[in-house]
């Protein structure tokens, strides 16, 4: 019986090995191997360009951007290089908002409209500055909203100027230190700005354009909100935020100071401090927004006024602004105004500011549609004239779009 199994289980072994041997595996050919690796490699060269390969796609259109930025900038300096009125030619917002808001029409996105406007509106500013450099005077400082204002209407290729005053910025145009001024001349909130239409009563400067930037303000500290004692700003920028303070704030002291710029630095100084400004003033002085847009007027408009001594030419789409002087007698004011309305002229502007020393009386700054060299404001600015104690065209000038 041993002997019998033991066969058996030999019998099992032979068997086993005769099918091993007819699986065993054939050997490959140098050929297949080959292509095995190859392809191996391709599959792992494949996974590993998806990163390599928007890497060099990237740094093509970078050199590409690149390429053609300084093309458009370079072409940009030719053409208005030999042009005959230099500054003319350098200084017409009409025909640069014109190519912006093109550009802004045909953005396909993703980057918004905004960030097309600025990359280009450098360009155009650096091209102009390499035929001539624009020097403008501003209601400084840095960071301000009248800062913000003279960038978007003359990029960072002009030499901008900060003063501390509304009055200096008068003076350096008139001196020509500066070529151009930027101050505001109205808040849609608290309405005029008296030191702008103040000054255009004492020296012969006009108001050759204009930018209207929609104003949004930000209480920003380097400490909680519940640590906040004080908050710094200029008049303006609180009167326009009181109520959002009144009920957010009531605890903390308002301090009225020079510039909402002033108030930043205020702000990262003092413990406890906080200001009332821009969000590009929280990220130049180093501050956290504790609230934003805390204006109480969401739809809160500065306009800004471009003054000097340039005369524009008709657009289709101007605003003209008037000094005038009447009678001080009962009836003047409403012939004055039926002037505009038998000539079809829509007024949007008008203030009235008492007149200095003994003299009785009122001047009026007036601003309408159209351009002084249309023929019904010609007829309009003379028949003013007749019944007018004083009457000085300020400017006309083409008018603007908000700007966020």
């Amino acid at each position: 019986m041993a002997k019998k199994r033991t066969t058996k289980k030999k019998t099992t072994v032979r068997k086993a090995a005769k099918k091993a041997s007819t699986t065993k595996k054939k050997p490959v050919s140098k050929s297949s191997a080959k292509k095995r690796a190859t392809n191996k490699g391709t599959r792992t060269t494949s996974s590993s360009r998806n990163g390599g390969g928007l890497d060099a796609d990237l740094k093509r259109i970078d050199k590409e951007i690149l390429k053609l930025i300084n093309k458009r900038a370079q072409l940009t300096e030719r053409l208005y290089s030999k042009r005959p009125e230099k500054k003319a030619s350098i200084y017409d917002p009409h025909a640069d908002d014109s190519m912006l808001n093109e550009l802004g029409e045909a953005n396909p996105g993703p980057l918004p409209d905004q960030i097309v406007r600025s990359i280009f509106r450098d360009i155009l500013s650096f091209a102009k500055s390499g035929v001539k450099l624009t020097r403008v005077a501003y209601l400084g400082p840095k960071y301000s909203f009248t800062h913000f204002a003279a960038l978007e209407r003359f990029g960072k290729g002009a030499d901008l100027i900060p003063v501390s005053t509304i009055a200096s910025v008068f003076e350096e145009v008139n001196r020509g230190h500066a070529d151009f001024g930027l101050v505001p001349i109205e808040n849609s909130t608290d309405g005029r700005i008296v030191d702008t239409l103040d000054m255009f009563t004492r020296l012969p400067l006009r108001i050759c354009g204009e930018v209207l930037v929609s104003i949004h303000h930000n209480l920003m500290s380097r400490c909680p909100r519940s640590e906040i004692t004080e908050i710094y700003s200029k008049p303006q920028a609180l009167s326009q935020c009181r109520d959002w303070l009144a009920r957010n704030m009531p605890d903390a002291r308002l301090i009225e100071v020079t510039s909402t710029s002033a108030a930043a630095q205020l702000a990262r100084e003092k413990p406890g401090a906080a200001a009332v400004a821009s969000r590009q003033a929280a990220v130049e002085y180093d501050l956290q927004i504790v609230a934003e847009k805390i204006e109480d007027n969401k739809h809160n408009v500065t306009r800004f006024a471009v003054i000097g001594d340039h005369l524009q030419k008709p657009t289709g789409s101007d605003r003209t602004a008037l000094l005038l002087q009447i009678p001080h007698e009962p009836g003047s004011l409403s012939d004055a105004l039926n002037i505009f309305k038998t000539n079809k002229l829509n007024l949007t502007w008008i203030e009235s500011f008492p007149l200095r020393g003994e003299e009785q009386g009122y001047l009026f700054f007036l601003d309408f549609e159209g351009h002084e060299n249309d023929p019904k404001v010609r007829k309009t600015l003379d028949q003013l004239e007749k019944g007018a104690v004083r009457l000085e065209i300020l400017g006309t000038y083409p008018r603007s779009e908000t700007l966020n």
